[in-house]
């Protein structure tokens, strides 16, 4: 193999083994861009629909004391805004079930919410529920500490996988930033010993080409190089071994 084309496959090497490592690097960055996506579509949209339907219950639990007192208007208003949102985000909840079991943390909400749902339907302000604090301790606010419960179960379950897909996350993070560390060993530890070769098999040749002739030229020594290769540099000084060998004849002449 020539000279030239021994230096380009080095170059060739190095390239190619800094451009497997980045590829590698680029696939794994955007595998982490996509789950980090899925996290924000599915476990994110769950827990913010628990919040919402957190967020209802308490409003309920509130407009159930209004009525109480005997606020009938603006306990019925918030009771029915807040059912409403309750719905919506259990709907919404429903149309994101990612997770094993979640199908059946959403079906123990429902059931506990209907079964909330059930002592404040029904009318409270004119009858004899209204100012009676014993059957909202004893038997609406357990219903509700229930149901609350029940939604709290379902934020833990995705919560739980959001962190789970986190770590995962992390783990692939590193195995992404792994390749390009090894490139950078191993281009490193390449370099070095290309530079090696280079120079023990063109710098000092060259070097100690350079010497003879230099030494021929002063002294009239002769030049006795040897080069471990067979390709340019071997050439070379076989052409310049002739040469002297003519200029020698003529001298001689």
């Amino acid at each position: 193999m020539g000279l030239r084309n021994k230096m380009l496959s080095g170059f060739l090497i190095l390239a190619a083994m800094l451009l497997v490592a980045g590829g590698w690097s680029v696939y794994e960055l955007k595998h982490i861009g996509r789950s980090a996506q899925q996290i924000l579509d599915e476990n994110y949209l769950s827990i913010e629909a628990a919040k919402s339907m957190t967020e209802a219950l308490e409003r309920q639990d509130s407009a159930v004391l209004l009525l109480l007192m005997g606020n009938r208007e603006k306990g019925r208003a918030i009771l029915d805004s807040a059912d409403d949102a309750f719905y919506e985000a259990l709907e919404t909840a429903r149309n994101n079930i990612t997770l094993s079991g979640e199908s059946d943390h959403l079906d123990t909400i429902a059931y506990s919410y209907d079964t909330y749902r059930e002592f404040w339907s029904r009318p409270i302000v004119r009858t004899d529920r209204e100012g009676d604090l014993n059957w909202y301790f004893n038997e609406v606010q357990p219903s509700f500490l229930k149901a609350e419960h029940a939604v709290s179960e379902l934020m833990a379950l995705n919560s739980r996988a959001m962190y789970t897909t986190a770590y995962e996350l992390e783990g692939r993070a590193h195995r992404a930033v792994m390749p390009g560390v090894i490139a950078i060993i191993s281009a490193l530890i390449f370099s070095l010993l290309f530079s090696f070769l280079i120079n023990r098999y063109v710098v000092t040749p060259i070097i100690k080409v350079t010497d003879a002739i230099k030494e021929y030229l002063a002294a009239g020594k002769a030049f006795n190089v040897e080069v471990e290769t067979n390709d340019e540099l071997s050439r070379l000084v076989s052409s310049i071994r002739n040469l002297i060998a003519q200029l020698q004849a003529l001298r001689d002449r």
